[in-house]
């Protein structure tokens, strides 16, 4: 009996040691969180007319779906006109602070004189990265946006990058 007890232990001991002890394998996961931010924008393409080239702030703002790879964006772009430009994102994560991501969505711009984006409702894409600051809620943004038929007057693509500081809720 005393034999029995003592595998039985031993056993034990075996068992609870290999579940304690289990390897998993590391993932990195998306950035966590949401946030606000604003920032900076500069419009890269100009239209027939020469307008579009410009300087100008940005308001971004970042939902993040916890359950799943995605965010909802949106941002509005003021230069000498103003755009919106709303976009649904698969983000991938690099490492625990860092996600890039693809969007797509409308840039829905206003006025006559060409928004960073343009000067009409157009498809557009979104290529960018977030970067969340460790020890903290501050988060680093950059993107580009790509709206494709964008001006009234002449056609063609208008290209944007933007660059910011947000803070996350």
């Amino acid at each position: 009996m005393r034999h029995f007890i003592g595998i039985s232990v031993t056993l034990a001991t075996a068992v609870l040691t290999s579940v304690a002890f289990t390897p998993t394998s590391a993932s990195a996961q998306a950035a966590y969180g949401s946030y606000v931010g604003v920032g900076g924008t500069f419009g890269i393409e100009e239209d027939d007319r020469g307008e579009g080239r410009q300087f100008g702030g940005v308001l971004a703002v970042r939902y993040k779906l916890l359950e799943l790879p995605v965010s909802l964006r949106a941002q509005a772009l003021i230069g000498a006109g103003t755009a919106v430009v709303p976009t649904i994102s698969y983000d991938f994560p690099l490492n625990w602070q860092t996600d890039v991501y693809l969007g797509a969505g409308a840039a829905f711009a206003s006025g006559d004189t060409p928004s960073p984006v343009g000067d009409k409702t157009s498809f557009a894409l979104q290529p960018g990265i977030d970067y969340v600051v460790p020890g903290g809620s501050t988060v680093l943004f950059g993107n580009a946006i790509i709206a494709f038929d964008a001006y009234r007057k002449g056609g063609g693509t208008a290209v944007s990058v933007q660059g910011g500081v947000g803070l996350r809720f």
